[in-house]
């Protein structure tokens, strides 16, 4: 059977998209899943979304990621609102739901703001901060970032005490200025570096901001693909809401197979 699916991208952070409102792909056939994200045997993406029908919003996103396990992914999120918009589910805003819960987004001229789940807790610690924005992140300053070795030291630390077998990604934080700050992340799922991680960079802003990096309530994250922005207002129990997460989703191709 032909599938059709689109390949997106958001900061270089890579979808297999498919349009499964009419159930024509087997979401439980996670063997299928692994082989469309494999880069040489397969399509080549970090995850796999799938827009579906949903009772009451706009749709529903199913994501997976490159090893077939489940999680929330705020890239694959904006590329999924970029779609929706692509098959005529929405025009410029829109409300659909993930797996951890209800979204709100917009996008206008390429660019996609995602409304983000509150963070009620930043645990910070003597070497790192350690949040949950939809998923785990552990965040850590490195100065020499453009050759630490992400993807052996990620390893270590996101199999390691105390994430142990759930795990955890792992974010290498480098400050560039009061309102700017280089990222590289090593993402669970896809057990590599990413060229961007939404929930990761989510995860750094806040934790930059607790810690009293930066003052800003809009920060500003170069990752290895582009450039995103996370917006956010700060509660007086170290808690955060109105999170947003900000930049493009770009259509790379369309394709069957």
């Amino acid at each position: 059977m032909q599938q059709t699916f689109y390949k997106y991208q958001g900061t270089g952070n890579d979808f297999v998209m498919i349009d499964n409102r009419q159930q024509t792909f087997n979401k439980n056939n996670t063997k299928r899943v692994t082989e469309l994200c494999d880069r040489r045997f397969g399509i080549g993406a970090d995850g796999l979304i799938l827009i579906e029908n949903h009772a009451d919003l706009d749709f529903e996103m199913i994501y997976f990621n490159a090893d077939a396990s489940k999680s929330f992914c705020g890239n694959g999120a904006r590329c999924a609102v970029a779609f929706a918009k692509q098959l005529g589910i929405i025009n410029n805003s829109t409300t659909f739901e993930a797996i951890d819960g209800v979204h709100n987004a917009t996008i206008s001229n390429g660019i996609v703001k995602l409304h983000m789940g509150d963070v009620d807790k930043v645990e910070k610690y003597k070497s790192h901060v350690f949040l949950n924005t939809g998923s785990p992140h552990h965040v850590q300053f490195e100065d020499n970032i453009d050759t630490f070795d992400i993807k052996s030291i990620g390893a270590k630390i996101r199999y390691g005490a105390p994430y142990n077998e759930a795990g955890s990604n792992v974010n290498f934080v480098k400050k560039i200025d009061n309102q700017t700050f280089r990222v590289r992340t090593y993402e669970r799922g896809v057990e590599d570096e990413t060229l961007s991680c939404g929930t990761g960079v989510t995860g750094v802003a806040i934790a930059m901001h607790a810690t009293k990096h930066t003052t800003s309530n809009l920060v500003n994250l170069n990752v290895e693909g582009g450039e995103l922005q996370v917006s956010f207002d700060a509660q007086d129990n170290n808690a955060y809401s109105n999170i947003w997460l900000i930049g493009p989703a770009k259509l790379v191709f369309k394709g069957s197979i």
